[in-house]
Parts: structure tokens; C-alpha cells; sequence
């Protein structure tokens, strides 16, 4: 029985290995089980981690989706070298895709709570596609930095002929009181969030323009359709994802390219996979102002769960990847303007 028919009491015993320790992320993973909890290998914290640790645990193979349904076609992902990013070029690449595959690998705010990016990881994102027999171009570099964006934009086009898809995914967030927020940890998170997507439609979209229309799926958040206490930032950069989502549409239709935003739930990566974010989610759950500071993984998985439609505390990266093939795919050919929620049912809770 999979995780969404279990009992919080059925996926703890799950989460739990041979003599008592804990199953790796890459059993867990690679059986689509529940995540595990609680402490890790050498008694330190999953979510604290380096990061070259978590990209060997995330394998995610990809799936294939009919035949061939991106058969041709280029891909350029930002923020590509792990989590969403990574579950998306790889699934990409399992329908035919060929992959550009976009990180900063390096801090993106001074001050981070979770695992930083690394070049490993972008590498590892492609192993993977190359698995499926597709192209992987590996670029290194910052989606705040337009001209780097559209000198890399030149480069795509120049050695594939041709740009057919743009995922920008790339996101940072900060934990804070906004009344308390120093003028970077607002200023850097808008900067990558918002801005960041916006200089890449406007970095790729004319490439898209060019070969006579084309694919941009932004990556949103559930938390850009509601408050989220203490992360006012990314709350408001996901908002203004959504509408820049659908302005793009309006403009860009004419040119045969369709625009639409993949809203995630609470998803199993890096950026969330830390202490700050379990105790935020604790809160907000229980309505507790003043939440457990150093929760366990497996707290704050059974307190969420309960309160999800299908009973997961949290999604997998790859659990968002098939909307996106779906998106990127001509399937999707009257869609555009539109918000995709995957969110384990979380989205029944939002009026829209």
C-alpha cells in the first residue's frame, strides 16, 4: 500500500530500516516511500547535510509519458542542479528532450538555512539525462544577471539551432519576521524570485519568439496564493510570479507561446529541508506562536499530514515533473494563462 492509503502509524514503521536505523533518501526515494524522519547517518540532520550528500540520494530516474511526447525539443531549466529542477530535466529528457540546465551552485542570500547548491549537483542532474540518451549543456551562473541570461540564450540557440521550452525555477527563501528583515533578506529573495523570472522570459522568450513560438512554465508556490507568517518575502515574489505569469500570456500568445505557472505544495527539497521550515509549518498547522525550534523530520511530517486530502505530510520533487512534461508538451497547446497545482490536495483549502 503506498503512502497515501497508510496510516501516520503504517509510514512510520516505513520510514524505518533494517536493525532499527533509518532507510536512505535513495530507498526512500527509489520506492516512493515516505520520507524519513528524525536523525540520519553519523547522527547528523538530513536537512543539515551537505549538499553533495543530497544530490547522490536524489535518483529519481524519470518516466516516460506516451511516445516520445518532447521528441526534438530543447529545454533551458534554471535552479536545474537539484530538487523540482532536477526531477523536471529528467523527466524532460525521458520524453526526448535535450537539456540546458541552469544553477548558480554557490550561495544565493549571505546567509542560507539549507544545503547550498553545488557544481556536483548540477553534474549529476546530467548523468541522469544523459541516462535517457539526450544532450545536457551544464551552465554555471545567476538568474539576477540579465546580460548573462541572454548571452547564454545566444549560446543555446547557436549549438542546438533551436530553443522549444524554458522552465524557470530557480527560488530562494528566507525565514524572518518582515518587520525584522534587514533590507538584503528581502531585497535578495525578490531579486532571484521575481526578477529572476522575469529576466529569463525575457532572456529566452525571444529565442522562442524567433523560431516561431514555444513553452514557459514559471515556477509558483502554494504560498503565492496565501499569507505564510515569517517568509513575507517569498509569499509576495510567488504572488508576483503569478501575475507576471499570466501578463507574459497575454503578450506573448500571438506568437504561438503559451505561459503558465506550476504551483507546487510543500515539496521535499533543500530549500525546505531544514529545521526553520519544519517549525514554521508546525505553527502554522497547529497554530502554535511559539512552535518546537529544533522539530524533527518526522514531527513535522505526522503533524502536517493529517491536515493534506491525500494525507503526505509533503510531495516529492518528482511528483511535480509530469505536469511539467504535460505543460511543455503539445498536448498543452490551448493552455496558457493558467496555475497547475500539485499539492496533494493542500490547493482545496485557497479559494482558488
Amino acid at each position: 500500500m503506498n503512502s497515501v492509503g497508510q496510516s501516520a502509524e503504517g509510514r512510520a514503521e516505513e520510514m524505518v530500516g533494517r536493525q532499527g536505523s533509518l532507510m536512505s533518501r535513495r530507498e526512500l526515494l527509489a520506492s516512493g516511500g515516505a520520507i524519513a524522519g528524525g536523525m540520519a547517518m553519523g547522527g547528523q540532520a538530513l536537512g543539515q547535510q551537505p549538499a553533495d550528500a543530497l544530490a547522490e540520494k536524489q535518483t529519481w530516474p524519470g518516466r516516460t509519458f506516451g511516445d516520445g511526447l518532447l521528441k526534438g525539443k530543447v529545454a533551458v531549466i534554471t535552479g536545474a542542479a537539484r530538487g523540482i529542477g532536477r526531477s523536471i530535466a529528467v523527466d524532460m529528457a525521458a520524453n526526448g528532450a535535450d537539456v540546458v540546465g541552469l544553477d548558480i551552485c554557490a550561495k544565493i542570500t549571505p546567509e542560507q538555512a539549507y544545503a547550498v547548491a553545488t557544481r556536483e549537483d548540477l553534474a549529476e542532474t546530467g548523468r541522469l539525462v544523459k541516462q535517457h540518451g539526450r544532450q545536457f549543456m551544464e551552465v554555471v551562473g545567476d538568474v539576477r544577471e540579465i546580460a548573462f541570461l541572454r548571452t547564454t540564450a545566444d549560446q543555446v540557440q547557436q549549438k542546438f539551432g533551436h530553443i522549444d521550452i524554458v522552465v524557470a525555477n530557480a527560488a530562494t527563501q528566507r525565514f524572518k519576521p518582515l518587520i525584522e528583515m534587514e533590507d538584503w533578506e528581502w531585497n535578495d529573495v525578490i531579486n532571484n524570485n521575481l526578477n529572476g523570472t522575469a529576466n529569463t522570459i525575457r532572456a529566452f522568450a525571444p529565442m522562442l519568439v524567433k523560431n516561431g513560438g514555444g513553452r514557459i512554465i514559471v515556477l509558483s508556490s502554494m504560498q503565492g496564493k496565501h499569507g505564510s507568517k515569517n517568509m513575507a518575502s517569498y509569499s509576495a515574489s510567488k504572488w508576483g510570479i503569478i501575475g507576471l505569469m499570466k501578463s507574459a500570456a497575454l503578450e506573448l500568445g500571438k506568437d504561438k507561446i503559451t505561459v503558465n505557472a506550476l504551483i507546487p505544495g510543500l515539496v521535499d527539497t533543500p530549500l525546505t529541508h531544514n529545521e526553520a521550515r519544519w517549525s514554521a509549518l508546525i505553527g502554522e498547522v497547529t497554530a502554535n506562536e511559539n512552535p518546537p525550534k529544533n522539530p524533527t523530520e518526522k514531527e513535522a511530517y505526522e503533524t502536517r499530514a493529517p491536515h493534506v486530502p491525500l494525507k503526505v505530510g509533503w510531495l516529492k520533487p518528482e511528483d511535480l515533473a509530469p505536469a511539467a512534461v504535460f505543460l511543455a508538451s503539445d498536448l498543452a497547446a490551448m493552455v496558457t494563462g493558467a496555475t497547475y497545482d500539485v499539492t496533494g490536495g493542500d490547493n482545496a483549502n485557497n479559494q482558488s
